[in-house]
């Protein structure tokens, strides 16, 4: 829990860090926490290791991202970086192998009601740490530096607490209780992305939960209206963006976004196939990004958009990896929905689609600390670990149910076509 919430930034950047930027402090505040994450790796390392082509992918972005540390505008901080996304995507991997079935939900709903319970302190308690006060002001930012920060987290804990309600176990007033919360604070922060992400990891537990109840035909009629419903909305924003903005109260600038996301794409051509290095872009000291700020007219923080700053970071490899991974993890996560999303209560899928609609309005791929590009990890190690590992999980709830005693082995041989004698020990 504790390293799932240093992931999510709460408190200690505000507290350690209040201009967001990066300080020794908060560099030995994470150097213990690295040494937790090798300590559990360590522990379980034979089950950490069983989801190897997720190790094998880690590895792959570790490498390409150290790799441009030779062509990077920073090759200082694009070093301390990758050792930093290689940590916590090292832990995600960890996450999604040690914690399965509806292990890891149930988790991530626990750690989220903490983090709601101590957001509603900061804000009534301690107002100026926990609400807004010059840009957004009156606005809940809880735990974090910005609102949307929070919203994204709230999200995040919302959806497993809607698998862990969905999977059906009993347990239910805890899962209901962070539930609640988590999507007042979603509404506290005003922050469209998070409530349209919100509606969508709701919405798709609800629905795979509501096919699985509904039987085979019900299944088919639900898939095939969703299918209708989305190349309908899709048309719509296509054929009409500007309508579609401004009934969720956005400019069709996306509040200047674009303007970003064009200048970006003109330091993208520049360098389509390298990149200017790993987390290395926006550096104060950084002329590509002053470029940026120089032409938009205001001190641009990121790109606003997964996809695009991991092109500016690593050019174009960058961006068709993780989309290959992206890919990967959606359609074997598909294929085991069976079983397997009836255990978790379809978190798994339900987070995919949520990451998806986030990464195209945040910048949360391949990050070197950040709570959205873990669970993306970790939603990967699941997917590609072998399915038996979850099986035996699944069949033996019980730890004395695999111990056979001479009356049990007797019972089951009692009306046998042959009566062998028991052996005796």
């Amino acid at each position: 829990m504790i390293c799932i919430i240093m992931l999510t930034g709460a408190l200690i950047g505000p507290v350690f860090a209040p201009d967001q930027g990066e300080t020794p402090m908060l560099r030995l505040i994470w150097l213990p926490v690295y040494a937790i994450i090798l300590g559990l790796i360590a522990a379980r390392f034979q089950r950490v290791m069983r989801a190897w082509p997720a190790w094998l992918a880690l590895l792959g972005l570790v490498g390409l991202a150290y790799a441009s540390k030779y062509w990077s505008i920073d090759p200082a901080v694009t070093g301390r970086r990758v050792i930093a996304m290689a940590m916590t995507g090292s832990f995600a991997l960890y996450l999604g192998t040690a914690y399965d079935g509806q292990r890891l939900p149930r988790l991530l709903m626990q750690t989220a009601l903490v983090m709601a319970l101590g957001s509603l302190v900061m804000v009534f308690a301690f107002p100026t740490i926990g609400v807004h006060q010059a840009d957004n002001a009156g606005l809940w930012r809880g735990l974090w530096y910005e609102k949307n920060q929070m919203g994204i987290v709230m999200v995040a804990g919302a959806t497993a607490a809607a698998a862990c309600l969905a999977a059906g176990d009993g347990r239910w007033k805890a899962p209901a209780l962070t539930l609640v919360l988590t999507s007042v604070l979603v509404l506290a922060t005003q922050s469209k992305t998070s409530l349209l992400c919100l509606l969508i990891g709701l919405g798709l537990v609800s629905a795979f939960w509501t096919m699985r109840r509904g039987g085979p035909v019900f299944t088919i009629v639900c898939v095939w209206l969703g299918i209708v419903v989305a190349g309908i909305g899709i048309y719509v924003f296509l054929t009409e963006p500007e309508s579609i903005l401004a009934a969720l109260g956005k400019d069709p600038s996306l509040t200047g976004r674009t303007h970003i996301w064009d200048s970006l794409m003109r330091r993208v051509g520049e360098r389509p196939w390298t990149g200017y290095g790993y987390s290395a872009f926006w550096g104060r000291e950084s002329i590509p990004a002053a470029f940026v700020r120089q032409e938009t007219g205001w001190l641009v923080p990121s790109a606003h958009n997964g996809w695009i700053d991991l092109l500016v970071q690593l050019g174009w490899p960058g961006a068709v990896a993780v989309g290959g991974l992206f890919i990967t993890s959606v359609t074997v996560t598909l294929i085991r929905l069976g079983s397997a999303g009836v255990r978790e209560g379809y978190w798994a899928i339900a987070y995919l689609g949520v990451f998806l609609l986030l990464s195209l309005s945040e910048s949360v791929l391949l990050s070197h600390a950040s709570l959205p590009w873990a669970l993306f990890l970790a939603i990967l190690a699941r997917a590609l670990s072998p399915r038996t590992a979850a099986i035996s999980t699944s069949l033996a709830p019980n730890p004395h149910a695999a111990y056979q005693t001479r009356s049990r082995i007797a019972a089951q041989y009692a009306h046998g076509p042959a009566r062998r004698p028991l052996l005796r020990l």
